[in-house]
């Protein structure tokens, strides 16, 4: 069992990137949000005008990008995209449909696997995504699928974006959302899925407390 490593998988919205940060700075861990590295290589095909299903497309592109990791002083991490902070950037609707995308690709997924491998074998890490406990990190300390009804989740994430200023509705939220949940859990490379050994953790009817509560719950019981 890797030390203090914790995995936490689920679809979109599920609340996965502010609980695990959350989790990170209360337990002094490394926090990698996986998902922020399959946006950055979306946010670079888009750019570039490449076709989010245009596999060899993205591949050319693979040798051009240098990814980085880093933290603020509020322990949040920062997404460097050949040199640019791209946090924000990435985050937006389009973005995500690419990330999507380009994440069903072997090698998008062979390129930034030795990245977080090496995060893991290196700290203490608490990661979030959608393949961690399955494929990246299959020895995790602890697994955790966080999930939601769908409805809450686009909910949440209709007002995440709303208050960044983002004009969408949320019934193309709910859209985007269940379009990706379709993709992720189909797709033939890594699919969305909870291991065998994971413990589920559905906050449906909990708010963000009763949701971070819930999961140090788990997280003390795994690591007293």
């Amino acid at each position: 069992m890797e030390a203090k490593s914790i995995a936490i998988d689920g679809p979109s919205g599920a609340g996965k990137s502010t609980l695990a940060r959350m989790a990170s700075k209360h337990y002094g861990l490394i926090y990698v949000d996986t998902g922020a590295l399959y946006r950055c290589i979306g946010l670079y095909a888009l750019r570039n005008n490449v076709s989010s299903r245009d596999g060899e497309g993205v591949r050319a592109l693979l040798p051009e990008i240098k990814l980085e990791m880093m933290y603020d002083n509020d322990g949040v991490q920062r997404m460097l995209l050949c040199g640019e902070d791209v946090t924000d950037d990435i985050r937006m609707p389009d973005v995500s449909t690419y990330a999507s995308d380009v994440s069903a690709m072997p090698h998008v997924r062979s390129f930034l696997l030795s990245l977080q491998r090496d995060m893991i074998e290196k700290y203490d890490v608490i990661m979030d995504g959608r393949d961690i406990g399955t494929v990246i990190m299959p020895g995790a300390g602890l697994k955790v699928f966080l999930t939601a009804d769908l409805d809450v989740r686009a909910k949440r994430r209709h007002l995440e974006l709303l208050e960044k200023k983002v004009a969408t509705t949320y019934e193309q939220v709910r859209s985007d959302i269940a379009t990706r949940d379709k993709n992720d859990s189909e797709r033939t490379e890594a699919p969305l899925k909870a291991s065998d050994d994971s413990i589920i953790l559905d906050t449906t009817e909990l708010d963000l407390n009763d949701s971070f509560d819930a999961l140090c719950s788990l997280i003390d019981i795994t690591f007293e």
